[in-house]
């Protein structure tokens, strides 16, 4: 059931609903679970929870104009310009809050191909979560 939640939480996080996988990643450290395996568990929540929003960006484009479409034409073309600018390897970045949910949409949306799209945003988060075990870990443990 631990792995299920941290799986749970971290997918969760990486979608547009807000939530902290670092609370839960703590609180399983301090239940006990595996440090190695709950990265990984983390790891894959969290990129797959990013996949969702890669599909959303991939088919965002068929929405534009509608009312209740999140963002006006300049806000989407400037979030294109700029992950034209920065490129894939900005994914690194998607575990940053609010800007990494933005990126994993725009990739989407400018088509990244979802294998580089998955390795790299795995790379990122999965760094992520390794800093923060550990330094939980060395809290945690005396």
């Amino acid at each position: 059931m631990l792995y299920f939640t941290m799986f749970a939480s971290a997918f969760l996080a990486a979608t547009v609903v807000p939530f902290a996988s670092e609370i839960t990643l703590t609180a399983a450290l301090a239940a006990g679970g595996a440090v190695h395996w709950l990265i990984v568990v983390a790891t894959l929540g969290n990129t797959l929870g990013a996949a969702v929003n890669w599909v959303l960006g991939r088919f965002i484009e068929h929405f534009r104009g509608r009312r209740w479409f999140p963002a006006d034409a300049k806000q989407l073309e400037r979030a294109q310009v700029w992950f034209r600018r920065y490129g894939v390897w900005s994914l690194l970045l998607a575990w940053a809050p609010i800007v990494g949910d933005a990126l994993t949409v725009i990739a989407g949306a400018m088509r990244v191909h979802i294998a580089l799209f998955l390795v790299l945003v795995a790379v990122g988060k999965g760094v992520r979560y390794v800093v923060l075990a550990f330094a939980v870990e060395g809290v945690v443990t005396p």
